[in-house]
């Protein structure tokens, strides 16, 4: 069909010159266009050329297997036409299909009855599947989530597995990050979860029964959703969409506690937000109305797996997957019970079944994770080996270097006395020590008998510390006070000097 500009504009121009042949010089037409134009006197309009369609002999049938008893769906009358001569593709089939369904009135499969339950009834859970950077590598993480389907409040955790211990973990973990258990938990189809649910059998929904005694012991009720109608759990459902745009995209993790940590603040800051839906915050609607119809958590988890032993090492260490952790040292020669959560947490039990500690576990196999605060009971206040000595006394006193170079001429083992010297920090600031260092260089009573002796000397008013000596460093942070200074640092019992130097004549060590 020729465009109705194309019409309108040979009319004008033939009106105006009366020469086909000008005409179309004009514009730019053949003479026979402009000719058959001229001969449509009337207003083009546009009629569609309907076109045979290979489903047209099979209407009838179509449309009765398309309607009750049969209601068959796209695939199955396509396979039915195979059988009975039906030579096209099945996109013919689905789009006659979607007219039939307009014409008998057939209700879209998109409509959805929104439900509202009352607050403490229902949660929903699911998992979504990301790729996130961690550590410095990309890695496949699944995200648990969990929403309280009144007040909307929402929780989450992250897993580098999804079996069945980690979807049993991350249920109890949501419901205590949501303080309290609901009435029903609202669940998809896994078989952790779901042996079978078949929407067009009679039959009850078969639940795992390691599901049914987890909520048993967390005192709620499984309710299964519908196969291929994720819309019934929309409420956990929409937020994954979010949650990959917000705070999974851009960002990366040095570790999967970092990864739960920040994600479990995004969330609870998600909360404060105004809801689409409910126009109210989450956070301040749970807190209202919704915390206190929650049910109690159980005292302890549900596990489907008996922990694992090890005996702590007299370095105190545990050995898991070829790896060694560090743990406190009261737990040496002791047998500790252990498990592994989500792929990634490793937690550590003692025999009574109280909690140790929490730890990531490694990487890589044949590694060692330390920890210097479990050895802080059996820790050496000052080190023993002769380098870290020098090192440490040299970085704490001013005079330090000055005072192992002169008592190197003088004693076999200048560490030993420095050493003896920084265990004193108990009881003296840097400052003044290094006064005193001072002052014992230039009296030539550098060894720990005689270093002691001018302090006890300078406690009981014998001796006073000159402001500076010739030769050593002077004006440090601390300035020692003249005899019978009321300084509170420098004024030690005189008891405390006998006591060690009676212990350092019986051979003992002294009390430092």
């Amino acid at each position: 069909m020729y465009k109705l500009q194309d019409w309108a504009a040979v009319q004008k121009v033939y009106a105006q010159t009366h020469s086909k042949r000008m005409t179309a010089q004009i514009l730019g037409m053949s003479r026979n266009t402009v000719r058959r134009l001229l001969e449509q006197t009337d207003t083009p309009v546009y009629s569609r050329t309907n076109y045979k369609s290979c489903t047209d002999s099979y209407r009838e049938q179509i449309i009765e297997w398309r309607c009750k008893p049969y209601e068959y769906n796209g695939t199955r009358i396509f396979r039915e036409l195979k059988k009975i001569g039906y030579t096209g593709s099945i996109g013919p089939v689905y789009r006659l299909l979607r007219r039939i369904d307009e014409d008998v009135g057939k209700i879209s499969s998109k409509a959805t009855v929104r439900v509202e339950t009352p607050p403490g009834d229902q949660a929903q859970f699911d998992w979504s599947e990301y790729s996130m950077v961690i550590g410095g590598r990309e890695r496949k993480v699944y995200c648990f989530s969990m929403v309280l389907a009144a007040s909307r409040k929402k929780a989450v955790c992250f897993s580098l597995k999804v079996d069945a211990e980690a979807i049993y973990e991350s249920i109890q973990e949501l419901f205590e990050d949501l303080g309290g258990v609901t009435l029903e938990l609202l669940i998809d189809n896994p078989k952790a979860l779901v042996i079978e649910n078949n929407p067009k059998s009679e039959d009850e929904i078969r639940y795992n029964p390691e599901a049914l005694m987890l909520a048993k012991h967390l005192g709620t009720e499984l309710n299964a959703c519908p196969c291929y109608w994720p819309r019934k759990k929309g409420k956990v459902e929409a937020p994954f969409t979010y949650i990959e745009q917000q705070f999974v995209k851009g960002n990366s993790f040095a570790t999967m506690e970092e990864l739960n940590r920040r994600g479990k603040a995004f969330v609870n800051a998600w909360c404060d937000e105004t809801h689409g839906t409910t126009r109210r915050v989450p956070n301040q609607h749970y807190l209202l109305e919704e915390k206190q119809t929650l049910q109690p958590l159980p005292k302890k988890r549900y596990r489907i797996k008996e922990l694992q032993k090890r005996i702590v090492s007299s370095d105190s260490f545990v050995s898991i997957n070829a790896s060694k952790y560090s743990v406190p040292v009261k737990y040496v020669g002791k047998t500790l019970q252990f498990r592994i959560v989500y792929g990634f947490r490793i937690e550590l039990y003692d025999g009574q079944g109280e909690l140790v500690l929490k730890l990531e576990m490694a990487d890589k196999k044949h590694s060692v994770t330390s920890d210097a605060e479990h050895y802080s009971e059996i820790a050496q206040p000052v080190s023993t080996s002769v380098p870290q000595i020098r090192r440490d006394f040299t970085e704490t006193f001013p005079n330090g270097q000055k005072y192992l170079e002169a008592a190197g001429r003088k004693f076999a083992q200048p560490t030993h006395h420095a050493r003896k010297i920084m265990l004193l920090l108990d009881l003296y600031d840097a400052g003044t020590l290094d006064r005193f260092i001072c002052y014992s260089i230039s009296q030539d009573k550098m060894d720990i008998r005689s270093f002691k002796g001018l302090l006890r000397d300078y406690n009981v008013g014998k001796l006073i510390l000159p402001s500076g000596e010739s030769g050593c460093a002077t004006g440090t942070a601390a300035t020692a006070g003249s005899a019978g200074s009321d300084d509170p640092a420098l004024t030690r019992d005189c008891s405390y000097y006998e006591t060690n130097a009676m212990k350092e004549a019986s051979g003992g060590s002294p009390k430092e």
